[in-house]
């Protein structure tokens, strides 16, 4: 019924578009009486409650930051199965993000590449929203992910991170830095340890008790993700969250000029598969078993999740099969995480 839809009338919109249009779809599926119905239909089964960063998850499952920049469809998506969501990247200065179109399909890779920018209303926005979801629906695990204003210099990043994390930590039950993002100039050079160091620490101060992760690209070199797993724990992180979309286009079926066209971005999807479940590996090799690792990058099944938590993913997240599978996503991966034990 989906790929119906999406194949007759979603691809006729503009990417971008057809995101605003399913947001209100989401929003609506949060309000009641229908998160009630929706929610019902979709929780999910108490053996797949997990726990990590202090939290009891209801699924290891969650949706990735990128798909509710702006903390407006948080009940929505819980009510469809995810067992946490991930709000933002958040700025703590309000912006418009690059110019359109910026959100482009690969139908053909079940992939996404995007530049958006970090397009969001700002901390201080996300933190009013996120306080009255905190004071409403007290039930509801959510992340906040926070990145670089694009106006502020990357040496003065510090400062803008903790303008951030001091606005939303304390309604998130965890916070992400996300450092990796390729569509902000100078951002991932941000990763270096001589750099992230002491943003983490700065960070991790405006914190407070609330658990910081860090998240990190896939195009780092194996050593270099080993040094940021190893420094994450000697700062006293409480995760890291690996990884976020690629700058590589290698082994895409997507006819090669047409890639060309679109231009820069990152890329996300189905190609990030390998990539991602090796980086996981890494990540987890250089890490305490009880420190959160969670996996996101070419999630498409039930078994692609099972395979990220054999590997030592603590929680997987989820955003561009989204687009390709539909509402029903998270309920079927839940149903498949059970039926596959």
């Amino acid at each position: 019924m989906y790929s119906l839809l999406f194949r007759t009338v979603l691809t006729r919109f503009d990417p971008e578009t057809a995101h605003h249009l399913a947001a209100r779809v989401i929003r609506c599926l949060g309000v009641a009486p229908l998160r009630g119905i929706t929610r019902a239909f979709t929780k999910p089964d108490p053996s797949l409650a997990t726990k990590a960063l202090g939290l009891t998850f209801d699924s290891p499952f969650g949706i990735a930051a990128g798909f509710d920049k702006n903390v407006t469809m948080v009940r929505g998506l819980e009510a469809l199965g995810f067992g946490h969501i991930e709000v933002g990247t958040v700025t703590a200065v309000p912006q418009p993000g690059n110019p359109k179109p910026r959100l482009f399909r690969l139908v053909a890779d079940r992939a996404l590449i995007n530049r958006m920018g970090f397009n969001n209303e700002g901390a201080a926005v996300a933190a009013q929203r996120l306080q009255k979801l905190r004071k409403h629906n007290p039930g509801i695990l959510i992340g906040a992910n926070i990145g670089k204003s694009r106006i502020v210099e990357v040496d003065d990043a510090v400062a803008d991170y903790v303008t951030s994390a001091k606005l939303v930590a304390p309604h998130a039950d965890y916070l992400a830095v996300n450092v990796s993002s390729p569509n902000t100039p100078g951002l991932r050079g941000l990763q270096a340890v001589e750099t992230l160091a002491p943003l983490l620490e700065a960070v991790k101060a405006a914190a407070g008790t609330t658990p910081l992760l860090v998240k990190i690209a896939p195009d780092l070199e194996d050593d270099e993700v080993g040094d940021i797993a190893r420094l994450a724990v000697r700062l006293g992180l409480d995760g890291l969250i690996a990884n976020n979309t690629t700058i590589s286009r290698d082994g895409l079926v997507t006819d090669a000029a047409k890639v060309r066209d679109i231009g820069a971005g990152g890329l996300s999807g189905a190609p990030l598969h390998d990539r991602s479940v090796d980086v996981l590996r890494l990540v987890r090799a250089a890490v305490p078993a009880e420190f959160c690792v969670i996996s996101v990058g070419g999630v498409q099944t039930a078994a692609d999740v099972q395979q990220r938590l054999d590997a030592g993913a603590t929680l997987v997240q989820g955003y561009s099969e989204f687009i390709y599978s539909g509402p029903l996503w998270g309920r079927a991966i839940n149903r498949g995480l059970v039926s596959g034990r």
